[in-house]
């Protein structure tokens, strides 16, 4: 009995740095959501509204042209993620004389940090001095001398290729894990009985990956929701609104133009989609694991 309450007391310190950095902010923010709090002429919440900052995002033009570009950037990047380290981890699958070499070098983009990331994308587009848009430059003229960061359309692309980059090698060796459970019997059977490369792909191994693949998807479209660094560091968001997310907007709205209730309200909308993703993300875990005992 005196070695469980020893276990308890030991807990107190955990679980305190969890209220104060974690559970505390959350109900003061979500208070706050509630309430009429400008920043620069209250160091306090002032009056409740109600629903009134929720109700704010439905009109709030900017909001709308936020959440636009990030269902575009979390659609774009997801796919393209998805297929990329699916297409990969088949490569890596097979042995060759650099596999663990290969390896290792795929891991380094994601060991990188995101602001690092979108610094030093920042500097290879530059059209100037940049040695991606010098490149380019190099082997199709016709995309010498182009602004990557200063038009809109292209920019966008930039964000997603970096974030594509930075997340792929990660689901690389998620999607490996996957193959690994893929019999190599089954394949070995359908490429005797004369089928192709491309046809055990897609009725062999596909069918047998999907729960991997919808996994990767569903964390992937998580981080997808969330970014926040890159964009900081390589586009400000900018030009223009071009390359606003949602965490970005958020962030904005609260520490640049210092409406902290309506920023509060805006930060629960998007934990509300993170948490419904993320629902499907642990449902999806517990079927898996109730199929895998059964």
């Amino acid at each position: 009995m005196r070695d469980r309450s020893l276990q308890y007391y030991l807990l107190v310190p955990a679980f305190m740095i969890v209220v104060a950095t974690t559970i505390y902010p959350l109900a003061y923010s979500f208070i706050t959501a509630f309430r009429d709090w400008d920043l620069s002429k209250q160091r306090r919440p002032q009056g409740f509204v109600g629903a009134d900052n929720f109700t704010q995002a439905l009109s709030d033009a900017n909001f709308l042209s936020t959440a636009w570009v990030t269902a575009i950037f979390v659609v774009v990047s997801v796919a393209l993620t998805v297929v990329l380290a699916m297409g990969l981890a088949l490569l890596l699958r097979r042995r060759g004389p650099l596999h663990d070499f290969t390896r290792i070098i795929l891991i380094l983009p994601f060991a990188m940090s995101p602001a690092l990331i979108g610094v030093s994308y920042r500097f290879m587009f530059n059209p100037e001095y940049g040695v991606i848009a010098k490149g380019l430059g190099q082997v199709f003229p016709p995309l010498a001398g182009i602004p990557w960061l200063a038009d809109p359309h292209l920019a966008l692309g930039v964000l997603i290729a970096t974030d594509v980059w930075h997340w792929t090698p990660y689901m690389t060796f998620m999607c490996l894990g996957g193959l690994a459970s893929v019999p190599r019997a089954t394949e070995e059977a359908a490429r005797m009985d004369g089928a192709s490369s491309l046809r055990i792909l897609w009725d062999v191994i596909l069918p047998q990956m999907t729960g991997v693949l919808v996994v990767v998807a569903v964390l992937k479209t998580i981080f997808a929701l969330k970014m926040f660094d890159q964009v900081v560091t390589l586009t400000g968001g900018g030009p223009g609104v071009a390359t606003e997310t949602l965490a970005f907007y958020v962030y904005k709205v609260g520490f640049k133009w210092f409406d902290m209730g309506y920023a509060s309200a805006l930060a629960w909308v998007l934990t509300a989609i993170l948490m419904a993703v993320s629902a499907g993300y642990v449902r999806m875990l517990l079927k898996e694991r109730k199929m895998a005992t059964a």
